[in-house]
């Protein structure tokens, strides 16, 4: 609406000069240019004295452009700010409220790096519905995050700064997933000297730099492109098997997930055996293994297995039966 308004009053401002310059012309007899410099000074009030005395006829004009040529002017002037004062008060006032959103975050996870890795992860945790924040500096990237609607920081995801404002001490874990290895470095050194105890997964896009980002303190390192290849390797071997795990796992056809929960030490479910749990008939999902507090992981563990406080239990179920026996957990 406001652009229409500027490009009416600026066609009228158009219109008034041409009738200024052809008016000086006609009737003073003035050169284009005199009649035209003539308009201009006199829509502008600068004050100049006039190219040449004026007859009552160039008066008559004189005041027919001071009327309307102010008028308009001053309303497209207006228009103009409005237009670039609007939209950096807008700009501000939204970026401020992304900030405050950001503050508002706790245990969520920081995605450094909104490339191709960044977006699918980012992707991921928006469809469970994990709170998170990207940092990236990328304008086109900050673009298409702004179009998808997330939270995020444009700022360099190596300087402390960025990590603090993104709540890092709050922060339930982090992801380092830019494309340079010598960054994912520095990111995961910066994000453990600023937390201790922060769960860190880092991107390698070399195997051998996997050791480094490990010693740099990150929990865990994952190579896309080794993945990418045995999970390749592994659909001409077990096509079947991936094929079940892309529709039960991934593309969420057949309504299965799988999930981790934690024994809590009031939960009904400690100090009994899984048989005894009655998970399988009562919710109908599957123990895949256990992870005690402490040893090893148990995988297809026995019904006599015993559930104890801290142990960790990843399940295969419907999403609605997992989510009523976490609950329970």
């Amino acid at each position: 609406m406001e652009t229409r308004r500027l490009k009416i009053s600026l066609c009228l401002l158009a219109a008034i000069v041409a009738f200024g310059t052809l008016g000086y012309h006609i009737v003073e007899g003035m050169a284009f240019f005199d009649a035209f410099y003539m308009t201009l000074i006199t829509i502008s009030t600068v004050g100049f004295s006039e190219v040449k005395p004026l007859s009552p006829a160039g008066r008559a004009v004189t005041v027919v452009i001071i009327v309307m040529g102010i008028s308009t002017l001053t309303y497209s002037l207006g228009q103009v700010l409005r237009i670039f004062v609007e939209g950096e008060l807008l700009r501000i006032l939204g970026r401020r409220k992304l900030e405050n959103r950001i503050q508002a975050l706790k245990g969520h996870y920081i995605v450094c790096g909104y490339g191709r890795i960044g977006e699918v992860i980012s992707r991921e945790l928006g469809r469970d519905k994990m709170p998170f924040v990207v940092v990236e500096q990328d304008a086109a990237k900050v673009s298409q995050m702004e179009k998808a609607g997330l939270l995020y920081l444009e700022m360099d995801a190596t300087s402390e700064e960025a990590l603090i404002r993104a709540g890092i001490e709050r922060a339930r874990g982090l992801v380092t997933a830019v494309t340079s290895d010598a960054d994912n470095v520095f990111i995961t050194l910066t994000a453990r000297g600023l937390r201790n105890d922060l769960f860190i997964l880092s991107r390698a896009s070399d195997q051998k730099n996997e050791d480094k980002l490990l010693r740099a303190g990150a929990t865990r390192v994952v190579c896309p492109y080794q993945i990418g290849g045995r999970r390749m390797a592994q659909q001409l071997t077990r096509p079947t098997v991936i094929d079940f795990i892309d529709t039960a796992m991934v593309e969420r056809g057949m309504g299965l997930r799988m999930e981790e929960e934690v024994i809590g030490a009031d939960s009904p479910l400690a100090g009994r055996s899984l048989v005894e749990s009655r998970l399988r008939q009562e919710y109908g999902v599957i123990v895949v293994a256990i992870k005690p507090r402490r040893g090893e992981m148990i995988f297809n563990p026995l019904p006599t297995q015993k559930l104890a406080a801290g142990d960790v239990i990843v399940l295969l179920g419907k999403q609605e039966e997992l989510d009523r026996l976490h609950e329970v957990i």
